[in-house]
């Protein structure tokens, strides 16, 4: 992993296509600019867009330069939202309040292995069809969670006027996109494997300090699926088991090429891909 990652670091990856890999399913991924890495291998700020037109003697509105913008202060916001409005904070704590019961709570495990499910995310559901062309039709909430405890994806479906859970689901093999926490915590697992020694070393070469915590970085992850028979067999269980691919950059500077480890949540393991 260091050999390929140092040829790059310090440089500027904007536009460089992550392809699919020989050993896995996966949707290529284009890393997006380097926010702060200059090409001399430094640590400086983004550079401006805006054009100051090089000392001709004419003023910024003169020569089109962007005016600054105002800000706006956001309205308030409600404790409910109504139609198609957004979720508010309020709908989004008491839904999440209504979920999860003690039977859920004590069922269940989270991402680092504590007691209850790991919360993947809350979106306003789509109403009923016969419902579709009321004015006042209810507004619902979809509670997704995923339980690591059996590896499997519940979505409940709460009646935000009433109060009431209306529907329940439990998925086997569905792999929503991963919360922030499940990232951090693969990026934990990740340097505390020897496997993440080359994450470690490269991120010493890029700023001259130690890889202490995922705070140091800028991650994106995206969820890894086995394709049997094209990777170790620790992980042919992916697709099952909740894992992931780590995409981390140095903040203020370059991206680290990780693509090869796959960290395994469900089973908190580390693999490399062959």
């Amino acid at each position: 992993m260091r050999k390929i990652v140092r040829r790059h670091l310090g440089k500027v990856v904007a536009g460089t296509g992550i392809a699919v890999a020989g050993t896995a399913v996966m949707v290529a991924v284009t890393l997006p600019g380097s926010a702060g890495a200059d090409e001399s291998g430094g640590t400086g700020t983004a550079g401006s867009t805006a054009s100051t037109g090089g000392g001709s003697g004419q003023s910024a509105q003169e020569q089109g330069a962007v005016q600054p913008g105002v800000v706006e202060q956001a309205p308030a916001e409600g404790e409910k939202g109504k139609g198609r409005d957004p979720l508010t904070d309020d709908e989004m704590a008491r839904v999440e309040r209504i979920v999860l019961n003690r039977q859920l709570l004590n069922s269940s495990e989270n991402v680092e292995g504590g007691r209850g499910p790991q919360r993947i995310g809350i979106d306003l559901a789509d109403p009923d069809a016969a419902e579709a062309d009321r004015a006042n039709a209810p507004r619902r909430a979809d509670v997704s969670y995923y339980d690591y405890k059996d590896d499997t994806l519940v979505t409940r479906t709460v009646n935000l006027d009433t109060g009431k859970v209306e529907r329940t689901g439990v998925q086997h093999g569905v792999q929503p996109p991963l919360s922030r926490a499940e990232t951090v915590e693969a990026t934990k697992l990740l340097m505390a494997d020897p496997l993440g020694a080359g994450l470690k070393a490269d991120y010493k070469d890029a700023t001259g300090a130690e890889l202490t915590s995922p705070d140091q970085l800028l991650v994106s992850s995206m969820v890894y699926r086995a394709t049997p028979g094209a990777q170790p067999a620790v992980l042919d269980a992916c697709g099952d088991h909740r894992c992931v691919r780590l995409f981390p950059k140095v903040k203020n500077g370059p991206w680290i090429d990780a693509r090869s480890l796959v960290i395994d949540l469900s089973a908190r393991k580390v693999a490399e891909l062959g």
